[in-house]
């Protein structure tokens, strides 16, 4: 009965993100009752494996005592306190402090945010803010990737470049612009990782002349691994070469690390597996393992100073009302103290299993191409290996995928493409990635025996 009352509730007043509205009214939404470890449990008490960390974001895991002790303590000692007016709070302080100390580089300097959108929308203004003071306001175009993803802001819908984001929205808008992604998969250029990167290096290079020259270019924005639009895996070394092409021609170059940030690909940042600085980075989901909402934008020194030394005694008029929340800041605290104690370890260990059990799948008739690294990855299915073919439409593969996987205990990501999303928990033990391939296996088969997608191979 309540879990009934809830889905009515639900239907009449809470707008889902991402959602197709009608579709939502129609299916009803699935509760969530609680969780623990790399469980989720639904209001009728079926227990399934999270495969997605939520939404890529409860690396640590749910249910971890320590980080509730932490958010209880601070919320009695200190719930609330602002950024402004030169106050503060100690765990902010201490967070900040503690990230810059594994940051790559020269990216020494923290602005917190509630979540990743926010912090990609003040990579922007800080951007803006930085060539003004160096004197260059005419740097005005952004760059990204296409299928990648920068938040659903305004702002950073545009920097994003999947038509969902766009669509009806008035974006992008003139001073954003794309360039192709490196997709190996299905790249023009062929698999070789020297012609994709060479293609890409090419792209940008044309991109900008096309818009007058590195004179009028601000900033390039990257995922390491781009998540939103398929888990797409660069060749090794593609970041590196754009982010020195970026250096050669005075580009900014930023790295969003909102999914690939605390240990999700092994390091705490990709960008330290990639030997690459950037000049901003911008993270959230791990940061506080989606216990409450916190973003982190880490500014380079060397954009801080030009800032600072161009503001004066100006205020530099960027901010959040809950910009540094001591609660998130605490249990940011905690959070790390669990990574850092074997959380990040045994992401390794199980990552690596991961990946050896979804290669594994590679034979099945559906599967096209496994890629990933570390806890995130992919499969993507197709009706012809040779050809690449993708699912057929009527195989509704992002809802047909998705609730067949629920039924048999698991929590995925089934992007509309036909790709099959995975980002568990680094707290996974092996038994929780052997069930997690067995019953993507499980799926699989049942989506073979599709009448639709079986015609398709015909």
């Amino acid at each position: 009965m309540l879990a009934n009352s809830l889905v009515e509730l639900d239907r009449a007043h809470l707008i889902h993100p991402v959602a197709s509205w009608r579709g939502h009214e129609a299916a009803g939404v699935r509760v969530l009752k609680s969780a623990k470890g790399a469980t989720v449990t639904d209001a009728s008490g079926r227990t399934l494996l999270d495969g997605f960390a939520g939404l890529w974001c409860v690396n640590a895991g749910y249910g971890h005592e320590s980080i509730i002790e932490a958010a209880t303590k601070q919320l009695r000692e200190l719930p609330y306190a602002t950024g402004y007016f030169g106050l503060g709070s100690e765990p902010a302080i201490r967070l900040a402090s503690r990230l810059a100390e594994h940051a790559p580089g020269d990216l020494t300097h923290v602005f917190f945010t509630l979540g990743g959108s926010d912090a990609i929308d003040t990579t922007v203004r800080f951007v803006r803010y930085y060539w003004q003071a160096k004197g260059q306001p005419q740097k005005e175009h952004f760059l990204s990737v296409e299928q990648g993803y920068h938040g659903s802001t305004t702002v950073g819908s545009g920097l994003t470049a999947l038509p969902a984001f766009h669509t009806g929205f008035g974006v992008p808008y003139t001073w954003q612009h794309k360039i192709p992604s490196h997709y190996s998969y299905r790249n023009p250029a062929g698999d070789r990782p020297e012609a994709i990167i060479a293609a890409s290096l090419a792209a940008l290079t044309a991109k900008v002349e096309a818009l007058g020259g590195a004179d009028k270019v601000a900033a390039f924005y990257l995922e390491p691994i781009q998540g939103s639009g398929g888990v797409i895996v660069p060749p090794t070394g593609w970041v590196k070469a754009m982010r020195e092409a970026c250096k050669a021609m005075d580009i900014l170059f930023i790295a969003d690390e909102v999914i690939t940030g605390f240990g999700r690909t092994g390091p705490i940042f990709a960008c330290l597996e990639e030997d690459i600085v950037p000049d901003m980075m911008t993270t959230a989901k791990g940061l506080t393992s989606g216990y409450v909402p916190m973003g982190a934008l880490f500014l380079s020194d060397h954009m801080y100073q030009v800032m600072a030394d161009a503001a004066g005694p100006a205020a530099i008029g960027h901010g959040f009302t809950y910009s540094a929340h001591p609660v998130s800041a605490a249990i940011g605290l905690a959070v790390l103290d669990l990574y850092e104690n074997g959380l990040f370890d045994n992401g390794r260990k199980v990552g690596a299993l991961l990946q050896q059990g979804l290669a594994s799948l590679a034979d099945h008739p559906l599967v096209g191409n496994v890629r990933g690294r570390g806890m995130l990855a992919a499969l993507e299915l197709v009706t012809d290996k040779e050809r690449k073919t993708p699912l057929p439409a009527s195989a509704k593969a992002s809802t047909r995928i998705f609730d067949r996987a629920w039924d048999n205990g698991l929590v995925i990501r089934a992007f509309m493409q036909g790709v099959v999303g995975y980002a568990p928990p680094l707290c996974c033990t092996e038994d929780d990635i052997a069930e997690i391939i067995e019953r993507t296996r499980k799926t699989l088969d049942q989506t073979l025996a599709d009448p639709d997608v079986r015609a398709a191979m015909a």
